[in-house]
């Protein structure tokens, strides 16, 4: 009997650690710093739309997550520390969080209890995410005036 449970255990650890971070049986690929970021449009938490288009001119921060991710759960709080520093200095910087395939209800939930004043689009499958990635997150893109990728960090 322990035997099992300890067999169990493993397997979990095992689907619980890989499943946030890597999936599995895909070619990992993403765009990469130089590359322009490709054409999207998500609406926001706050009911506005964020398209390529909108955010050409402006320094932007795109995040990809879930919440059920413990990577991106001890990310999010990072970015928000960032996001209020570039709020509070007055940057003109445009920041988007993208749930990659996670609900309105789960991903607004989480925002409240963690006081998270970011943007945020709920998006319940991986079209967005796809468009930048085949894999992991957390993934943070940053991007200059002209839309070019200046920056990737993925856990």
């Amino acid at each position: 009997m322990r035997q099992n449970t300890n067999a169990i255990l493993g397997l979990l650890l095992l689907i619980i650690c890989s499943g946030c971070v890597k999936d599995k049986d895909e070619p990992v690929w993403s765009l990469q710093v130089g590359d322009k970021l490709p054409d999207f449009e998500v609406t926001l938490n706050n009911g506005s739309r964020v398209s390529t288009e909108s955010l050409n001119g402006f320094y932007s921060v795109i995040v990809f997550f879930n919440t059920s991710c413990e990577d991106c759960r001890r990310e999010l709080p990072e970015m928000q520390k960032y996001y209020e520093l570039c709020m509070m200095q007055n940057r003109p910087i445009t920041f988007l969080c993208i749930s990659r395939e996670e609900e309105e209800v789960s991903v607004e939930a989480y925002w409240k209890e963690h006081g998270f004043t970011m943007p945020y689009s709920a998006q319940n499958d991986r079209s967005v995410y796809n468009l930048f990635a085949s894999s992991g997150i957390p993934r943070v893109y940053e991007a200059d005036t002209n839309l070019k990728i200046t920056r990737v960090t993925a856990e």
